[in-house]
């Protein structure tokens, strides 16, 4: 039995269906299930409820040989590492209750990084929680998400740029969430491994935020560019959103740290994953683009 969290999220999503295609008896722990397809929600048992929630987790977890870990992101929290730390407790004193033997995370690259790295700092230390359970854990470690930009379609459509806080003459690691998902359901279907690590995950591509925007203009064939945006004009955007001074700090710590440079050093010993960035351009940026435009 394998239990997954997040099943509706970008991660959990995709990792379920490889599952399912795999022949796999899953436990899916749902916030909401009503949100799960039909289809999954017949194949799979379900509990619904939070995986912060300890009962919810000794409902989920007896007799279960795996556990997929991955903390949901909320921007209304006030601690971004209490957050991740309280779902990181959580787990661990389940994990070690219920005897589970095998552990798989979703983290972040970047693990020696020594200065704070806001949201990525607290992933640092959610897993230090999860391998205290005694479990054999793998931390999948990827970089800056390639669906991070479905968030600016708009500007995109609207205004043909994108905005990021990095260089853009400086490469960028990047990775698609679906060859996260991969990674997941290969060392949930092979529990051969044994012991605790990070597993550093990259796309195939090293390129900057100029020539993502090269990419981005021949596959939608029209001009796009990538402007910078200083940590302080990013500051005052989540200000002006009504972000509290805790979840500002957060992020600025996070992406000053991605315009550090937290990922470089993972690039020597990253598995390199199989979703090129015109690949991921192509079969799901374009067409959310032109959703957005039809809509």
């Amino acid at each position: 039995m394998i239990v997954v969290t997040t099943p509706t999220g970008r991660i959990g999503s995709r990792l379920v269906r490889r599952l399912l295609d795999q022949g796999c008896a899953l436990r899916l722990v749902a916030r909401d299930a009503s949100r799960l397809d039909q289809e999954v929600s017949e194949q799979v048992e379900l509990v619904e409820g939070s995986h912060e929630d300890p009962a919810v987790l000794d409902k989920a977890l007896p007799g279960a040989d795996a556990l997929f870990w991955l903390v949901p992101p909320n921007p209304a929290a006030p601690s971004t590492m209490e957050h991740y730390l309280s779902f990181a407790r959580a787990g661990a004193a389940a994990v070690a209750r219920h005897g589970v033997i095998h552990l798989v995370g979703v983290s972040s690259a970047g693990h020696g990084w020594t200065s704070p790295a806001g949201v990525l700092s607290a992933a640092f230390a959610m897993d230090a929680q999860l391998a205290a359970s005694g479990a054999a854990y793998r931390a999948l470690a990827p970089p800056f998400y390639m669906e991070n930009l479905l968030g600016q379609l708009d500007a995109v459509r609207r205004h043909g740029a994108f905005s990021l806080t990095c260089a853009g003459d400086q490469p960028l690691a990047t990775i698609a969430t679906r060859d996260i998902a991969q990674a997941a359901a290969g060392l949930l279907t092979d529990l051969s491994w044994a012991g605790q690590a990070e597993l550093p995950l990259f796309g195939p591509d090293r390129l900057t935020p100029d020539g993502m925007a090269e990419v981005i203009s021949e596959e939608l064939e029209t001009p796009v560019v990538h402007r910078r945006v200083t940590v302080d004009e990013y500051a005052a955007t989540l200000r002006s959103r009504g972000a509290g001074d805790r979840m500002v700090r957060d992020l600025v710590e996070t992406f000053a740290a991605q315009d550090g440079g937290i990922y470089d050093a993972d690039w020597a010993t990253a598995t390199i994953t199989a979703t090129d960035f015109r690949t991921w351009c192509r079969e799901v940026l374009k067409p959310a683009v032109h959703a957005t435009s039809s809509s």
